[in-house]
């Protein structure tokens, strides 16, 4: 057995790294270390070696296969594809801008009909605001005024959704909303009382809402369903709202969760092509950052004066005024 901490890190660690010289400080063996590009943002590194190596070892190499699998399916579909319209991602981003630069819709709602995509939005959520949050054009001119490129995405699975957010939706504020649901269930499951499977009933939702955004509800026929007048403004949907669906044709697999990832990845540097921006670098995270050490600094001298037993006098002329 090794008898030294170096032996025994060496043994046990790797590490995802660009760094060899501090990993082998650390005591991680430079064989051990798996190294990826340093251009590839946090956001894009999914099917690197920082998103892959911690998934083949929790979901096995081979559903990381499939998944790299789907990913390349939607890269070889988006090169090979001629035309925007056949092209799921390219159409995607005319579709996004168009809401966005066209119709001035500011918002995005991501809506997985499927519970195991709930953090999904999120992903999308930095996916999007932090590749194509920019004012500025890839030669540094700046936007004209009121012109806003990424749209703020929130979402949640649709499940959820319905019974939170889908009211200002449908009676609200327009938010373009993207359905994304599967054909088969991860789990099947159909209850002897129950007319549909789980899975039906979800699905019914799915193909229910966006027909509900597009179609809305008339007064006329509210009266006609013997609705109260009174209650009549409050029941009735304009309609007219955008949305659209993404449906699989199987399940939730690997390969088309590597799809989906895809599809989104693509979908942001299409809309990045069309404004002129650069969808990879993400300057707009630096400044907070740079303004938070001036804060610690503050805080350090604090803490510092008090374990002396001193007056806390701190030189705030010293920081950056808005700390």
């Amino acid at each position: 057995m090794p008898d030294k901490q170096d032996d025994v890190l060496g043994a046990h660690l790797c590490a995802v790294s660009t760094n060899l010289e501090a990993t082998a400080k650390f005591g991680i063996k430079n064989e051990n270390v798996f190294g990826f590009w340093d251009w590839v943002g946090g956001r894009y590194s999914v099917s690197s070696a920082v998103g892959l190596l911690p998934l083949s070892l929790f979901f096995g190499y081979t559903n990381l296969e499939k998944f790299l699998d789907g990913l390349h399916d939607i890269d070889s579909d988006f090169f090979k594809s001629r035309e925007e319209s056949t092209s799921a991602a390219a159409m995607l981003g005319l579709i996004g801008f168009y809401n966005t630069y066209i119709c001035g819709l500011e918002s995005r709602a991501i809506l997985p009909y499927a519970q195991a995509l709930i953090r999904f939005p999120a992903h999308i959520q930095q996916l999007d605001m932090e590749s194509n949050g920019k004012s500025v054009s890839k030669s540094g001119v700046r936007f004209a005024s009121g012109v806003n490129t990424g749209p703020i995405v929130f979402g949640e699975p649709g499940t959820n959704g319905q019974h939170s957010f889908y009211q200002l939706m449908h009676q609200g504020r327009v938010i373009p909303a993207e359905f994304i649901g599967f054909c088969k269930s991860q789990t099947p499951m159909k209850l002897s009382d129950q007319v549909v499977s789980n899975h039906d009933e979800l699905m019914s939702n799915f193909f229910a809402q966006p027909d509900a955004l597009a179609q809305g509800k008339t007064i006329a026929e509210l009266e006609k369903e013997g609705v109260p007048a009174d209650l009549r403004p409050h029941k009735e949907f304009l309609g007219d709202r955008p949305s659209l669906s993404i449906l699989f044709e199987g399940s939730l697999t690997p390969f088309a969760c590597g799809q989906l990832l895809g599809l989104y990845e693509h979908r942001v540097a299409v809309e990045g092509f069309i404004y002129d921006i650069n969808s990879f670098d993400q300057y707009g995270v630096e400044l907070g950052k740079v303004l938070a050490k001036d804060a610690r600094n503050v805080f350090a001298q604090v803490t510092k004066q008090k374990a002396e037993g001193k007056e806390v006098n701190v030189d705030l002329a010293k920081f950056n005024k808005s700390t």
